[in-house]
């Protein structure tokens, strides 16, 4: 039987006799019961993502160096600036996810724009949610067209978002990403960039793949660009050339620069996952104090004990976990548009990370039937709702909300007693369905237990629920499903293009080279710089890039190295016609796809915005076959 449950002037209680008329209620604050631990401060899991995030403004990621005591004090907010913005931020609640501004700031004294004001070009939020084991970030294009409040005595006006720190400094990009996103912010970062160059060649560099060869020295005469000359492939950069790559966009635009950084992000993280070591630590302490300070919301302290516990549980994060989020839909090039609900949606999904997404997403390029770990559809689920608790409309609360989401309510009356703190999800133990069903409610109520019903009852619904003293009228949001719908790959076949780039590099080469068969249709390779057969790191290494159609690459890398940094934390692992694939997944899409062989390793990326499809890069990864075949 299907309730269908609707507000009116007042809630039923259990017995459905009616109570305090709705517009009466006022809004109330989830409640969680207190855990036991060191990790009682959900909001001190920030600062690892918030290092994390500094590699991408300019400065520094990889867990433990600032939670060495002297250097947590030195980064504290202390200019009048940051200071003046922590009045906007919001106090960080224990139990709860917690949000951080970073913005990447530059007053240039040299070179092509010295003598401007300083500008905020990283503009970025970071979510981290210890409860899902997932830290997302949101980028934003520092061109986008937004509305900006007014400071200093002038009124609100319309311009890029990162006027918003030029005319008024951090607190106006603060204010101006509150009102653009609606989310609480609890934390503000400020970087500046002149740190950027010294900590990463005191870290020794960062590995990269590099999708193309950028090079520009302004020889040619025109407009004058920063100048960058970084070849293409999987390589260590320096603080110059790290710098040069992740703020380049003389070619293209603000949202291949925004994919530069978040790529750097994970790289770093991947580099200091298999590589960290603690002799690094006084070389860098100085550099990031000088250049680094943290605001937080509610006068609250940073707590190094705290905040190095959260920072190793983040730091262990699986790629998948580790989350991009972009604006989608966006036009324009000197100046952006974000067409309507495109913000909304990113915040959407920055807000409600989906962590099963790499393994739906690659169940469904492998043309694979989905298995049903998360439940039945809503639709096919019948629910018996009993008030446990006492409070009155409590039962028929939950009921409707349930009801919002699809699912077929009855509402039983009262449960047995009002005990019950956290609510139960009875299920019947015989029935997949049922206890499936019973573990997805348990996730919407957030502390509810799934539990086999008792021998000897039966169920006449598929769950029934008892609504404990921990419901106070919500249910958690639910991640949306982007899983992509399975299609054919887009290639064609091409096993001679990249042959003689494979032979030639073989002279030279001491593991097995591999040749590529197939290709993305619309791609050929790059003109520029189709092949470089180099060494990284004492390695032999072979990178061929493609460009598409539109004027994005990809690429096929192969390597004397089984273990370098970027082959860190997969999404996914599937094994397929006897070789063992390593999946990287942002979200839902694909970004690459390796695996080793003979001591050596092999991936196909991705270009910066992951326009290729998930079958197309996976149909990519399995035509490279030995170079002794051709």
């Amino acid at each position: 039987m299907r309730t269908t449950l609707k507000r009116g002037t007042g809630h039923a209680n259990g017995n459905g006799q009616g109570t305090i008329p709705l517009t009466s209620l006022t809004p109330v604050n989830r409640y969680r019961a207190k855990r036991r631990g060191p990790m009682r401060v959900i909001g001190k899991v920030l600062l690892w993502a918030v290092i994390v995030v500094l590699v991408a403004a300019g400065a520094l990621a990889g867990g433990t160096w600032l939670f060495i005591n002297q250097s947590v004090s030195a980064v504290v907010a202390h200019s009048k600036d940051v200071i003046e913005s922590q009045q906007f931020l919001d106090a960080p609640q224990a139990h709860q996810p917690t949000v951080a501004l970073v913005l990447g700031y530059d007053l240039r004294r040299h070179g092509v724009d010295a003598g401007g004001g300083s500008r905020s070009d990283t503009i970025m939020l970071i979510r981290a949610d210890p409860d899902k084991k997932v830290i997302s970030m949101l980028s934003f294009p520092r061109d986008l067209i937004v509305d900006i409040p007014g400071c200093k005595g002038s009124g609100p006006f319309r311009g890029r978002i990162n006027e918003a720190y030029t005319y008024c400094g951090p607190q106006g990009t603060l204010r101006t990403v509150k009102e653009l996103t609606h989310i609480p912010v609890n934390y503000i970062v400020t970087v500046n960039f002149r740190g950027f160059t010294k900590i990463v060649d005191k870290l020794g560099g960062v590995y990269m793949d590099i999708d193309h060869r950028y090079l520009n020295d302004n020889s040619s005469g025109g407009e004058t660009y920063a100048t960058i000359d970084v070849h293409s492939g999987y390589q260590k950069l320096k603080g110059d050339d790290a710098l040069s790559f992740v703020r380049f966009r003389h070619t293209d635009s603000d949202l291949y620069r925004l994919a530069r950084q978040q790529s750097f992000v994970k790289a770093m993280k991947q580099q200091v996952a298999s590589s960290w070591s603690v002799t690094k630590i006084p070389g860098i302490v100085n550099t990031i104090t000088d250049n680094v300070e943290v605001g937080i919301g509610g006068g609250k302290k940073l707590d190094v004990g705290t905040l190095y516990t959260y920072a190793r549980l983040a730091y262990g994060l699986p790629s998948g976990n580790f989350q991009q989020v972009h604006v989608e839909g966006i036009t324009g090039y000197n100046e952006l548009a974000a067409p309507e609900g495109a913000i909304s949606d990113a915040v959407d999904t920055f807000l409600n990370p989906d962590v099963d997404a790499p393994e739906k997403a690659a169940t469904a390029a492998l043309g694979r039937k989905s298995k049903r770990d998360t439940g039945p559809p809503p639709s096919e689920v019948s629910i018996e709702v009993l008030n446990g608790n006492g409070i009155a409309g409590a039962a028929d609360d939950a009921a409707f909300r349930l009801s919002q989401r699809g699912y077929n309510v009855v509402n039983g009356g009262n449960a047995d007693n009002f005990k019950y703190f956290e609510s139960q999800i009875f299920y019947d133990p015989n029935s997949p369905d049922s206890e499936a069903a019973a573990k997805q409610l348990a996730d919407l109520f957030g502390d509810a237990q799934a539990v086999p019903v008792a021998s000897g009852i039966a169920l006449t619904t598929t769950v029934q629920i008892v609504v404990g003293q921990t419901f106070h009228g919500t249910l958690s949001p639910v991640p949306k499903d982007d899983t992509p719908q399975h299609s054919a790959p887009v290639i064609a076949k091409d096993s001679t293009s990249a042959l003689p780039y494979v032979r030639a590099a073989n002279k030279k080469a001491d593991f097995d080279l591999l040749v590529p068969t197939v290709r993305e249709l619309n791609s050929s390779l790059d003109s520029v710089e189709p092949a470089r057969a180099y060494e990284v790191s004492g390695h032999r290494a072979l990178r061929l890039t493609y460009r598409t159609g539109s004027s994005e690459y990809w690429g096929i890398q192969e390597l004397g190295w089984e273990d370098p940094p970027i082959l860190d934390g997969p999404s996914v692992t599937q094994t397929i016609k006897g070789r063992e694939y390593l999946l990287y997944f942002s979200g839902s899409k694909l970004h690459m796809v390796a695996f080793r062989s003979n001591g050596a390793s092999y991936w196909v990326t991705n270009t910066l915005l992951d326009r290729l499809s998930n079958e197309t890069m996976l149909a990519i990864a399995k035509g490279l076959q030995p170079l002794a075949s051709k």
